[in-house]
């Protein structure tokens, strides 16, 4: 419990500690703001980027290919994180100039699955290009994706964005209502007041995410090397990235609505990316399984 004269902007009660001060920008340079979102996600790049290129130089892999992916991954990537934001929320866009809504984002606007849609269609453009197997492209590249996922979700915590709905479990975080992003009718029929100030009390739920993509990339570290065939990796990491995301999805008091189907947009790719993932995950273990064909030799007359 702080003091009575602090009022922190960012709180775990049932934890036992609080933030007094949470920056939202970094540096301000001529009026120029630089936010901390920003500099986290370059960090979450820099060390993605470390981990793919090393793997790929232990296993005797051309770095320099690698090097490339990481350049097309970024312009690609970018690109699947704006558009698929603009399309889920196309009646904010509609009707504003082309150059704002491709490159408007300083009251946010990304998307995290456009942006592995987007790192996907890199790889396969890569993978092509320079005739490398994009299975084993993909397997060097997805627990690097994942440490950039988990290094770039704490960049909610700095906008204090991304949270869910009201709870009162372990992790409870309290934002204060001047410092939230944003706030819901809901949320505030629950407001507490506590130390002079006003806080909605949410599931953090970025921090639910990067906790799990911390699991899931250590097991999948450690997996790789007894991976049974190229393209293992990324297919198991589509299916418990999937299943994760959809039951933290539908905490998430954001959600990007789907086409006004009730259902979260996330909530609909995370399904079809485990259902895919499953079907590619057996067919390949099928495969793997499949004894090599037995070569009979002729009688030959003598």
């Amino acid at each position: 419990m702080p003091p009575d004269n602090i009022t922190p902007e960012i709180w775990f009660p049932n934890l036992g500690f609080y933030f007094e001060r949470v920056p939202r920008h970094f540096l301000s340079i001529g009026g120029f703001e630089i936010y901390w979102y920003a500099v986290i996600i370059v960090i979450g790049i820099i060390a993605a980027a470390w981990l793919g290129i090393w793997w790929a130089g232990k296993i005797g892999q051309n770095t320099d290919h690698y090097y490339e992916l990481l350049l097309v991954g970024l312009v690609f990537a970018f690109i699947g994180l704006r558009t698929y934001y603009v399309i889920f929320n196309w009646e904010i866009f509609s009707g504003r100039p082309w150059y704002e809504i491709a490159f408007d984002l300083r009251g946010g606007g990304l998307a995290i699955y456009g942006g592995i849609i987007g790192a996907a269609l890199a790889g396969v453009y890569v993978s092509w290009r320079r005739r490398i197997p994009f299975g084993l492209l993909a397997d060097v590249g997805v627990p690097s994706m994942l440490l950039g996922q988990i290094i770039g979700r704490f960049g909610n915590f700095f906008n204090a964005e991304a949270f869910g709905g009201y709870t009162d479990n372990l992790f409870a975080m309290r934002i204060r209502v001047d410092r939230a992003a944003y706030t819901t009718p809901e949320l505030m029929e629950r407001a507490v007041t506590a130390n002079g100030a006003t806080y909605i009390q949410v599931h953090p739920t970025f921090f639910y995410e990067a906790a799990f993509n911390l699991v899931w990339m250590a097991i999948l570290l450690w997996y790789r090397p007894r991976k049974k065939f190229d393209g293992e990796i990324l297919y198991l990491y589509f299916l418990g990235y999937g299943v994760a995301r959809f039951f933290i999805e539908g905490l998430r008091t954001d959600q990007l609505p789907f086409f006004g189907t009730g259902w979260a947009a996330s909530q609909v790719v995370s399904i079809m990316f485990v259902i895919a993932s499953l079907a590619a995950l057996v067919v390949g273990h099928m495969r793997t399984k499949k004894p090599a064909p037995v070569r009979r030799r002729r009688n030959r007359k003598r």
